[in-house]
C-alpha cells in the first residue's frame, strides 16, 4: 500500500522535507565564490548538485533562495566546485551556517584556501579534487535558481587516482540525505551497462 502526497495541499518546507528524504544520495557540491570587490571570499555546501553536460563539460547546482553563493556568481560569472570527503564533514557543515552577508566562510571555519588557476574564487587546499567554472547560464525557477557552470579546468590530488582515475575508495565522498542526515559511500558493486545484442531477457528471469 503506498500513501499519497500532494504537493498543493503540502506547505512548501513540508514537501521539501519529502523531496530531500527520496531524493538521495545528493553529492555535495562545496562551493566557493568571491564578492565583485574581491575582498570577501565565500564558501557554501550545495546539494543540488549534478553534471549537465559532457561536451562541452558543464555542472549545475541550485540555490535555494538568494544567498551569498549566488549573488557573487552574478556578479563575476565564476566559482570553484571542491569536493566534499568525508574526512572534512565537520568544516562543510560549519559552511552552511547563516553567516552574515560578506563574512567569509574560509577565515570563520579556519579552512585552508590556495589560489584557482583559471578563475578568481578561492579552492579548499584539503579538498581532493576542484573543478573552477564560469558560468554558462542560469535558470529561475520558483524560489529557486539553477546555476550551468562550464568547466573550465579541474585539478585532482595524487592521493585519489588509481592508474590515473580518481577512485572512489580514496575519494570517499560525502553526500546529504534526508533531515539532518549526511552518508558516506557503503557498498560498492562493479556491473556494466549491457548492449542489446547481449542481452539475455529481464534480470528477474535469469
Amino acid at each position: 500500500m503506498r500513501i499519497d502526497f500532494d504537493p498543493a495541499a503540502m506547505s512548501r518546507n513540508e514537501f521539501y522535507k519529502l523531496l530531500t528524504a527520496v531524493v538521495v544520495p545528493r553529492p555535495i557540491a562545496w562551493i566557493s565564490t568571491i564578492s565583485p570587490d574581491c575582498a570577501s571570499a565565500n564558501l557554501a555546501p550545495h546539494s543540488f548538485f549534478s553534471i549537465a553536460s559532457v561536451a562541452p563539460p558543464v555542472v549545475q547546482f541550485s540555490s535555494v533562495g538568494r544567498k551569498d553563493t549566488l549573488r557573487n556568481v552574478e556578479a563575476t560569472g565564476q566559482f570553484v566546485v571542491n569536493f566534499s570527503p568525508a574526512g572534512l564533514m565537520a568544516q562543510i557543515n560549519d559552511t552552511g551556517a547563516d553567516f552574515p552577508h560578506g563574512m567569509s566562510e574560509f577565515e570563520a571555519a579556519g579552512i585552508e584556501s590556495e589560489p584557482s588557476l583559471r578563475v578568481k574564487p578561492l579552492r579548499v587546499a584539503a579538498s581532493p579534487v576542484a573543478l573552477e567554472c564560469e558560468v554558462h547560464s542560469t535558470v529561475g525557477i520558483g524560489d529557486s535558481t539553477v546555476v550551468f557552470g562550464r568547466v573550465v579546468h579541474a585539478v585532482v590530488s595524487q592521493d585519489v587516482l588509481v592508474d590515473g582515475h580518481p577512485e572512489v575508495s580514496r575519494l570517499k565522498p560525502l553526500s546529504r540525505m534526508g533531515k539532518n542526515e549526511w552518508a558516506t559511500v557503503g557498498d560498492v558493486r562493479d556491473l556494466a551497462r549491457i548492449p542489446y545484442a547481449d542481452w539475455q531477457g529481464p534480470a528477474g528471469d535469469r
